[in-house]
């Protein structure tokens, strides 16, 4: 019976794995070396299958602020707060949140609010030297004394949420905010809370 050759594999191919698997280990050599070579601090640890993190959203890292809302008492007008959470250790984003839901407006009929609609926030900004609030050119229009003293403590009570003894600064359309409406309302900045209550009556 005739014997059924053994199936040859080419030379070439053969030396082809063999260079394949001595480039993998030197590869894997180089890498060792390199590794060895740079500080554990600078290595990058990669997990491809692993989800991406966002660091403003991690879970724990909750503040509660609260937003500023006029009621009428029947016979004087009060602020009072509404509260909510941001998931966010940053002041800025927490009173960017502030701000957003204030001129918003409220959503029940038990508060009010002077601010008039269409204002924008522009910016708000945590310094060294107090929070500044940067707001539309719509704050400033329409309303008598009232109105105006009104907003200003919507805007002085939301900014302060976090610290009720800051200082606040308060621009329109990038300008400092000298005069408050027609009956041009006089303002002394920076303002806070306790500088509202000894000036302005509501």
């Amino acid at each position: 019976m005739t014997q059924q050759r053994a199936k040859r594999v080419p030379a070439g191919v053969i030396a082809g794995i063999v260079a394949g698997v001595l480039a993998a280990g030197g590869a894997g050599t180089w890498w060792a070396f390199r590794s060895a070579q740079i500080p554990n601090s600078q290595q990058a640890i990669t997990t491809p299958n692993s989800p991406s993190t966002n660091p403003s959203v991690q879970p724990g890292i909750n503040q509660t602020a609260q937003v500023y809302w006029l009621r009428d008492t029947g016979t004087s007008v009060e602020v009072v707060p509404t509260s909510f959470t941001v998931n966010s250790d940053q002041p800025n984003v927490v009173l960017q949140t502030a701000f957003e839901q204030l001129l918003a407006g409220p959503t029940n009929d038990s508060v009010g609010s002077t601010i008039p609609p269409g204002t924008k926030l522009r910016s708000v900004r945590v310094q060294n030297d107090g929070i500044h609030v940067d707001l539309s050119s719509e704050f400033t229009s329409g309303g008598g004394s009232a109105s105006m003293s009104g907003r200003l403590a919507q805007v002085v009570y939301t900014a302060t949420t976090l610290d009720p003894n800051a200082q606040v600064w308060i621009d329109v359309e990038g300008q400092k905010l000298e005069y408050l409406g027609g009956e041009g309302i006089e303002l002394n900045q920076p303002l806070t809370r306790q500088s509202f209550n000894a000036n302005f009556q509501l």
